[in-house]
């Protein structure tokens, strides 16, 4: 059965959503990459700060970070609704991240502007670099999410989802030492960490028949020599490694590291490795609130499917977030399903009509979902139930592996 949102609710979104078209249309013509998201941390503080929000800039050290708050007449707890906008490298916004932005700041507003008077504290939080950067983790780490009671967000897709499983990922760099020589006149002399890289990439293609089908390991070469006639003493690769869960993940990354020491062994190089972002872990959906936000947008034309094993997952730093407290992260379809994620169809998916479309369907949906949590104590009471039973059930399987 549909859950009705208010109409109050659906007016206030509507009456806000030219400010929502022009506000994603200005993230998208405006691409900025992982932690140098300035202009769209202005443009959303800006308008928070003009509806009453409190704002704080440069929150947990980072600077285009902000926290701004709505405090209500009583006690009560604390509600965040969550905003991404950062771009990706040389594509720009393939990943929706200005729907993300323009469609949480709209929810948060019409939740403010329809129970000014709320128990409890809403929070928007702006998370920069989630594309590789980890932005919520080093928040999470640095007391940004400390007294949040629940977290809300959504993400655009190509299909419409409440949830989806999300892997635990490694973002790992490896750097092949080697020994400089001419490549014509005395290459004997040299040892190539090109060579190194290449058989490590050689070793991981070997490995793939042999690692779980939940495990995902791929990567680029960022640096494979100076010159054609040096033989290369220095090369770059930068690796994510994933896997089902932070457990999983550990052991295969063991697999891995030793392949690159075998590869430098057989080619007289040496290797080190980094990790160049927080570890992001698999994700803890709750359902309790998912299912809610299922119903909301229901009752508005946008139907969100159940989560399947059948919906191919990525990572996301949501997941850190998601095992120290309540989250959602559901999806909505803005271009035709099996549309390749960053990619430049996305990105021209993100700016029309029908995403700004979804966007406030979903904007609806979360802005009666944010005000069920901050005034509705039976219904928080149960998703902080569903949240302990399923933080005891991932602490049993990790004793288990």
């Amino acid at each position: 059965m549909h859950h009705p949102v208010p109409d109050e609710v659906s007016a206030a979104v509507r009456e806000r959503r030219p400010a929502l078209d022009r506000l994603s249309l200005d993230l998208h013509g405006v691409p900025e990459t992982r932690f140098e998201e300035h202009y769209a941390a202005e443009q959303l503080t800006d308008r928070l700060a003009a509806a009453g929000f409190e704002v704080d800039k440069g929150v947990a050290g980072l600077p285009t970070a902000f926290t701004a708050t709505h405090r209500g007449a009583t006690d009560g707890p604390t509600i965040a609704v969550l905003l991404e906008y950062d771009a990706l490298p040389g594509i720009g916004h393939g990943c929706g991240h200005n729907l993300i932005a323009a469609g949480g700041l709209t929810a948060a507003l019409a939740a403010a502007a329809v129970h000014p008077g709320h128990p409890g504290t809403l929070k928007v939080i702006g998370t920069p670099g989630e594309e590789g950067g980890g932005g919520k983790i080093l928040m999470l780490e640095r007391g940004a999410f400390e007294g949040v009671d629940a977290a809300v967000m959504f993400h655009p897709a190509d299909r419409s989802l409440r949830a989806r499983h999300a892997l635990a990922a490694s973002h790992l760099r490896l750097t092949f030492h080697g020994v400089a020589a001419h490549a014509a006149k005395a290459p004997w002399d040299g040892r190539s960490a090109a060579a190194g890289a290449q058989l490590f990439l050689t070793a991981v293609d070997s490995m793939r028949q042999f690692i779980p089908p939940t495990a995902r390991v791929h990567g680029i070469v960022t640096h494979g020599g100076d010159a054609p006639n040096v033989v290369p003493e220095r090369a770059e690769l930068d690796i994510y490694v994933r896997e089902a869960t932070s457990a999983s993940l550990d052991q295969l990354l063991v697999r891995v590291l030793a392949a690159a020491e075998g590869a430098a062994l057989a080619t007289g190089t040496t290797v080190e490795h980094a990790e160049t972002a927080p570890r992001y872990t698999e994700r803890n959906n709750n359902m309790v609130m998912a299912d809610r936000l299922a119903e909301y947008t229901a009752g508005l034309g946008l139907e969100l499917e159940p989560p399947s094993p059948a919906n191919p997952a990525g990572s996301s730093d949501i997941g850190n977030v998601s095992v120290e407290i309540p989250v959602i992260h559901p999806y909505v379809q803005i271009c035709p399903r099996d549309t390749p994620g960053h990619s430049a169809k996305m990105r021209e998916a993100a700016r029309t009509p029908e995403a700004h479309d979804a966007a406030e369907a979903v904007a609806v949906g979360l802005a009666a979902l944010v005000l069920d949590l901050l005034g509705d104590p039976g219904f928080l009471t149960a998703v902080r139930e569903e949240f302990g039973a399923s933080a005891s059930a991932a602490d049993l399987c990790q004793e288990l592996s």
